[in-house]
């Protein structure tokens, strides 16, 4: 597909040419040529509510359930999971995690699609586990899950764990076709989850080095770019992971996003790295995707 020159301007696909770049987002997604990038906003590709938390808004109002964080952090998922775990343990605050996101979400077309493509990488950074489910669904068994993990429970130098799709656990670096990374964790199958400040405190001292990110994903993004969809990037955290699990890769790259609500720091963001915006829902970008031409 077409590499868009760099600009110091937001590039933004409307109308027509949105349709055009999706066409070809397609193709390259069927080729492996670019690397979805997948966020809780698919979970709100149906009308109905979602089961789960589909942000971190959502995950902090949960947990206030539980335990009332002060005003000041209550909207802040990665405050209010510190506060959690200060006040009540971290097996406390990981045992509310794996509750929050019991119910499975219902798998969506999109998710389906992906499940049947032969992409060497999948990013899922939320907790939902959906996009898993899918690929178990599929039948799939040339998959590995990357998770990242907490080093709150851990006495050794480690950064992520590896698993098959029925669960088990595998030594790191295991050969298969399709690697899915989950950068953040996952409730399934071992619910690993990186949600407080203090999970992400050594993460992001070494992050800039690339040492939290597995070889695996540093060998399969080299040569493709990234394509986010059902992301924002409306949070330094947010923006932090999604800068450096794309760093040294070749692009390009694409998001959707309705550019009527971004914020100035998502706008600087996609500009900085290159990102180009589809300005569709993201409803209509699944079918895009999903349906034959």
């Amino acid at each position: 597909m077409p590499v868009l020159p760099k600009s110091d301007h937001l590039l933004v696909c409307r109308g027509d040419y949105a349709e055009k770049q999706l066409y070809l987002l397609k193709e390259a997604l069927a080729a492996d040529a670019i690397i979805p990038y997948l966020g809780p906003g698919l979970l709100r590709q149906s009308s109905a509510a979602p089961p789960v938390p589909d942000g971190p808004e959502g995950v902090a109002a949960a947990l206030n359930t539980r335990a009332t964080a002060p005003s000041k952090i209550r909207s802040n998922m990665w405050s209010v999971a510190q506060f959690i775990e200060q006040r009540r343990h971290r097996r406390t605050l990981q045992a509310w995690m794996a509750e929050i996101f019991a119910s499975s979400a219902p798998l969506t077309g999109l998710h389906a699609w992906l499940a049947t493509l032969p992409l060497s990488l999948i990013i899922d950074s939320w907790y939902d586990g959906t996009m898993r489910a899918a690929l178990v669904a599929n039948g799939r068994t040339d998959v590995v899950e990357i998770q990242g993990v907490t080093r709150a429970n851990e006495n050794r130098d480690i950064w992520t764990r590896t698993y098959d799709l029925s669960g088990k656990e595998l030594r790191p670096g295991p050969a298969a076709k399709t690697v899915l990374y989950t950068p953040h964790g996952s409730v399934r199958p071992a619910a690993n989850f990186l949600v407080s400040d203090a999970d992400y405190v050594e993460v992001l001292t070494e992050i800039d080095i690339q040492t939290p990110i597995t070889e695996a994903v540093k060998a399969r993004r080299t040569n493709r770019g990234f394509f986010f969809l059902g992301c924002r990037f409306d949070d330094q955290m947010l923006r932090i992971f999604a800068r450096q699990i794309m760093k040294r890769s070749n692009g390009p790259h694409f998001a959707v996003i309705d550019a009527k609500t971004m914020t100035k720091n998502e706008r600087r963001f996609c500009t900085e790295c290159g990102i180009t915006l589809i300005d569709l829902p993201i409803g209509e970008v699944a079918a895009a995707l999903v349906n034959p031409a």
